[in-house]
């Protein structure tokens, strides 16, 4: 059973970043697929990015495209979130997500990740 714990969660102003941690323990990490996710006050939870295991493929949400980079460091057992460019409409709780499948590619569906951190909370103030 995985573990994940974020961190890096914070107040920012608007136009400035971020970097969120989220920590794997207590199982497999290298070999799972790892997404980032976001849910706002009223909202539903949503994608933000996706990267496969070995970091080969990405996937972002068009809102955070070109603004949000998604890394792992699988030695450290450990995924990353860097937020540049912070807008107001990132404000959020962030969830770290893993995949308890080996070696599939990126994955947009929350209901296809199984471990679930507790989240951070992002405000960004305009």
């Amino acid at each position: 059973q995985m573990q994940l714990a974020e961190s890096g969660g914070g107040l920012v102003q608007a136009g400035g970043s971020l970097r969120l941690s989220c920590a794997a323990s207590g199982a497999s990490f290298s070999r799972n697929t790892m997404g980032w996710f976001r849910q706002a006050p009223g909202k539903g939870r949503e994608l933000v990015a996706s990267m496969t295991w070995n970091g080969g493929s990405t996937l972002y949400a068009t809102s955070v495209k070109g603004r949000f980079t998604i890394s792992r460091d699988n030695a450290k057992n450990t995924v990353y979130l860097q937020m540049n460019s912070l807008k107001s409409e990132d404000t959020a709780v962030y969830y770290c997500a893993a995949d308890a499948s080996f070696f599939r590619g990126t994955l947009g569906d929350a209901k296809l990740y199984e471990f679930w951190g507790q989240g951070t909370l992002v405000t960004v103030s305009s």
